[in-house]
């Protein structure tokens, strides 16, 4: 039991760690604290600390990550299990539970402090280039489900996920992963296999791709800037990242406050799910929980408390870090693996060259059209990086405001295409 605790300790302990490594070196920084938990979850589900049961164990979860205790013993007493696959099963309980409540909270807590009137109000005009990015990922994901839907096992629910991270980035990713009941181990998988595709992306578009774009499409307008309080869109930008001062009295109250809405919110959701018989469960939670929170957000006293998105994103770290604990590297890669790097490949890159198409046609220019790419690629705390990359900061708030709308719509979009493909 004491090695139980320690190990839910571990889960929640270590993303602090990774919190303060990538505050202190830069170049965690830029990597990202959510690239670092899913390394070092990997790194310890693939050294072989967690033991792996027995073959009848195993044979026995057909695909579920744990059993009942009484199912575990009545394996044992019938000589096809071990007393060790006890504890194996109960390792697996806590990276099952860990997840399915992280999630749940996260989401909340990263829509209340996004005021998506604000950032309205001062990026009118990227509103096009978000747009078209939002049907170029619908469109291009669609495609590559009929092309791979018979190579890929539950193709329709990874196009789910696909068109949440792209739409929203890793936080929509892991609620329709919720959502739609995927495999943990898959899930594990794909998000690895993005992250490799990803990486090469953020290269390109913070090294040439302001060239190359700024040769297809308009220059920017400097004239038609944004409009508002620079040292506020600053403020709201740098800030998305920085964990620092949460344990300060007059943060941290209102900033349990702030969880135990998340709590409750999760609470209705779940009976509204109870409600609802005939739907599956996890997409009534899911959705029922972005609409509250998204909500609750334009009620001003819960939008002004702070450090809300960093207390949901270190949940987001929990998640990442258990999940990806889960999996095995050694038996994770394999020829049959090359179509599910395709489909993700496809769904980047299709996505960034029909939204270059779109925004030709549509005079969106060279700046607005990256900076969106990259919020909805990326999610919003890559935006600065690559604004700097461009040298200007007129198109931080266009970029933020693409990110909030992916957070707003990922969810809903990513579990209605899912649902409509699964059909075919």
């Amino acid at each position: 039991m004491i090695k139980i605790v320690l190990l839910v300790i571990f889960y929640f302990a270590f993303p602090i760690v990774i919190i303060y490594l990538c505050k202190k070196w830069s170049i965690l920084q830029k990597l990202g604290s959510i690239v670092l938990a899913y390394g070092f979850g990997l790194l310890l589900g693939s050294t072989g600390i967690f033991p792996r049961g027995s073959d009848g164990y195993k044979l026995a979860l057909q695909g579920k990550t744990s059993l009942l205790k009484t199912e575990v013993q009545t394996l044992i007493n019938q000589g096809k299990a071990t007393e060790e696959d006890l504890f194996v099963n109960q390792i697996g309980t806590v990276q099952d539970i860990i997840p399915s409540l992280v999630v749940p909270l996260a989401f909340p807590l990263l829509l209340f402090s996004l005021n998506l009137r604000r950032w309205l109000r001062y990026a009118k005009k990227g509103f096009i280039s978000v747009v078209l990015a939002l049907v170029s990922g619908l469109v291009m994901v669609t495609i590559g489900f009929f092309i791979w839907k018979d190579s890929i096992p539950e193709s329709w629910k990874l196009a789910g996920m696909f068109e949440g991270i792209y739409a929203g980035g890793t936080p929509n990713f892991v609620a329709i992963k919720m959502a739609l009941n995927v495999d943990s181990n898959l899930f594990v998988i794909v998000s690895t296999y993005d992250m490799i595709v990803g990486a090469f992306l953020v290269l390109f578009f913070i090294t040439v791709a302001p060239r190359i774009f700024r040769f297809i499409l308009p220059p920017f307008d400097e004239s038609k800037g944004i409009i508002g309080d620079e040292a506020e869109i600053a403020s709201q930008t740098d800030n998305l990242e920085d964990y620092s001062g949460m344990f300060k009295k007059g943060v941290l109250l209102p900033l349990v406050g702030a969880f135990g809405i998340s709590i409750l919110i999760f609470a209705i959701s779940g009976g509204l799910a109870l409600l609802l018989p005939k739907l599956p469960l996890m997409v009534v939670v899911i959705l029922s929980i972005t609409t509250l929170g998204l909500a609750l957000s334009l009620l001003k006293f819960i939008n002004r408390i702070e450090k809300t998105f960093q207390l949901g994103m270190y949940l987001i770290l929990v998640f990442s870090l258990t999940v990806a604990s889960m999996a095995n590297l050694r038996t994770m890669f394999g020829v049959g693996m090359l179509n599910l790097i395709l489909f993700i490949t496809w769904c980047y890159f299709g996505s960034l060259i029909l939204h270059i198409i779109l925004a030709k046609i549509f005079r969106i220019d060279a700046d607005n059209f990256l900076i969106t790419s990259a919020a909805f690629i990326f999610s919003p705390p890559f935006v600065p990086l690559v604004a700097n990359a461009l040298k200007n900061k007129d198109v931080i708030v266009t970029g933020i405001t693409g990110g909030i709308i992916g957070y707003i719509v990922g969810n809903y979009l990513g579990v209605a295409l899912a649902y409509f493909l699964k059909g075919f």
